[in-house]
């Protein structure tokens, strides 16, 4: 099974440090009330996007996904050296988004996005696709059924003789690495990977207390190498 999941240290940044080839970046940012004021990014946003929080009929819902949406896009930004507005995203043949246009192809950013509840990370990195899984680590019904039929038979098996006491945490760190792996080539969930492709690595990491996060990456360095960082909120009276 899983060992412990590595804690990071975050610090608040305005612009992000170097990001050499290796590198992981990990931003977090809060996506519930005490996060950005989504009016303040929302101009950011395309068109499909602004009508998506338009459409959400539960205000908090909508105004969760707006502040992750402008949140990744100030992270990409400063990387970018550009206004978060001039993002533009592409998407691959399952829904899995990327940067489009010239200055961000020739940076060679590779960026992914979760959210749970009013947490949501970025993972950044250069080169190699990458994927990223957050949890709560929660009890949940049937989590021996969601073991047999979701992950692979030997890890539900192993999951199945451990004690109680151990299952949950690693029922999530083993949910974490599967959704992570999955999103770092943008297969989804429904899709066995290609035959004679190499796994990519996978590590795990302390996104917050009670929260567990996986990424997944070929070549993926080891979590205590990891950067964990977090952008200033920008609230109703402050200049973006």
């Amino acid at each position: 099974m899983y060992g412990p999941p590595c804690p990071l240290t975050w610090r608040v940044a305005v612009e992000p440090p170097a990001l050499s080839d290796s590198a992981i970046h990990l931003w977090r940012l809060r996506t519930g009330e005490d996060g950005d004021d989504p009016d303040k990014g929302l101009a950011w946003l395309s068109p499909a996007q602004q009508a998506r929080v338009a459409a959400l009929r539960d205000p908090a819902v909508g105004a969760r996904y707006a502040r992750a949406q402008i949140g990744l896009r100030r992270v990409l930004a400063a990387y970018l050296d550009c206004h978060p507005a001039e993002i533009a995203f592409g998407h691959g043949p399952r829904g899995k988004p990327h940067l489009v246009g010239p200055g961000n192809q020739a940076a060679g950013l590779q960026f992914n996005l979760t959210t749970t509840g009013d947490l949501a990370l970025v993972a950044v990195a250069r080169g190699a696709p990458l994927g990223v899984d957050c949890e709560r680590v929660r009890p949940r019904e049937s989590l021996d059924a969601i073991a047999r039929r979701m992950l692979p038979e030997a890890v539900a098996a192993a999951l199945a003789a451990l004690p109680p006491s151990a299952r949950l945490e690693q029922f999530h760190l083993a949910w974490t690495a599967l959704e992570a792996d999955v999103k770092a080539d943008g297969r989804g969930l429904a899709l066995r990977r290609e035959p004679l492709t190499a796994p990519p690595g996978i590590g795990h990491c302390l996104a917050a207390p009670g929260h567990i996060a996986a990424v997944a990456r070929i070549g993926l360095a080891p979590p205590p190498t990891w950067t964990g960082l977090e952008l200033p909120a920008v609230g109703p009276g402050s200049a973006l």
